[in-house]
């Protein structure tokens, strides 16, 4: 800010984000802090290393509670700073204060805060936009005082849009795989026959056994929709022998379920995946009565699905086709 003030001509644009004009309190701007509290820090640090675990649950609350990142978070301040350079950082920086230089930054600004940011409040970068003739702020979900926290890419697309006019070109994340549907057939019949408490243990009996497939064969698990599941493999081989062992356990249970199988290309969508192609791995697509062989493979016995009805299996405009047997090269 000071140096957009002082060197207009040499600045095309500023971009802060979680930024405050100052770090002390005062009669017009009640969000910094105190003489004594400052004070009180200066005088902690001196008497030995910070608790810088202590200080997660206000920079970064979601993530305070998981041990890895403490972990990391120790290791990171240990290797950013010292005891002495923390001391002589929290003292330099108490004195500063650019409040009436803000009216001189005279080049485009964009103000980024998190709404909830614990460590320096929101009003703080509205204070700003209000006192800089060509500031705007925009306010992002969350309460993650860093930037590399959160929603990191909204930052990062506001910020390229803001300086170049021009957000970043999508390079959709797309992978080959097997993807694995499972579907317990009657399912609303067999809820209403069994009632809510019976059928809720033979779901989670259900679930357990997915899983413990999944996790026997190498499988991914994407999502649950409590009677089905949708999961990746990263080649067909390993998938069949899942379906037929997750058939095979089930029906122990007294459980029917739907298997379907397509490998194609996938389009990963955070944890979550989109846009399959079914391409047939050869020799191995599913047809009604017995699978044609083809040239480099065999097929044995699939059994024809119910179609396309449905949600999860329309949106990859394919069919569901429970396996029986296997798929050998």
């Amino acid at each position: 800010m000071l140096f957009a003030a002082t060197y207009p001509e040499r600045t095309r644009a500023v971009v802060t984000f979680a930024a405050s004009p100052t770090t002390v309190a005062a009669d017009d701007y009640p969000w910094g802090s105190s003489s004594e509290q400052r004070e009180w820090l200066l005088t902690a640090i001196k008497r030995g290393p910070p608790d810088v675990a202590g200080l997660l649950p206000r920079v970064a609350p979601r993530e305070s509670a998981d041990p890895a990142f403490r972990h990391w978070w120790r290791m990171f301040y240990q290797s950013a700073t010292t005891a002495p350079e923390a001391y002589d950082g929290v003292a330099s920086l108490g004195p500063v204060d650019i409040r009436r230089l803000l009216g001189s930054v005279r080049v485009p600004t964009l103000l980024l805060h998190r709404t909830g940011d614990q460590w320096v409040d929101v009003r703080a970068s509205r204070y700003m936009a209000e006192r800089i003739p060509d500031a705007s702020v925009v306010e992002l979900a969350g309460d993650d005082h860093f930037p590399f926290l959160g929603d990191q890419d909204a930052v990062v697309v506001l910020t390229q849009e803001f300086l170049t006019g021009a957000g970043p070109v999508s390079d959709p994340d797309r992978m080959l795989a097997t993807v694995l549907f499972t579907d317990i057939v009657d399912s609303t019949r067999q809820a209403a026959e069994l009632g809510d408490r019976r059928w809720h243990r033979l779901l989670e009996e259900h679930q357990q056994v997915v899983r413990r497939q999944l996790a026997r064969f190498r499988g991914r698990e994407i999502k649950t929709t409590g009677d089905g599941f949708l999961a990746t493999f990263d080649g067909p081989a390993r998938a069949i022998r899942c379906a037929d062992a997750i058939r095979t356990e089930l029906r122990e249970l007294g459980l029917e379920v739907r298997v379907g199988l397509h490998t194609g290309e996938c389009e990963l969508l955070g944890d979550d995946i989109g846009g399959l192609r079914c391409t047939p791995p050869r020799g191995c697509w599913p047809r009604r009565g017995r699978a044609r062989s083809g040239a480099r493979g065999r097929s044995r016995t699939w059994l024809p699905g119910p179609g396309l009805h449905s949600p999860t299996v329309a949106a990859t405009r394919s069919r569901v086709f429970p396996s029986r047997g296997s798929c050998s090269r």
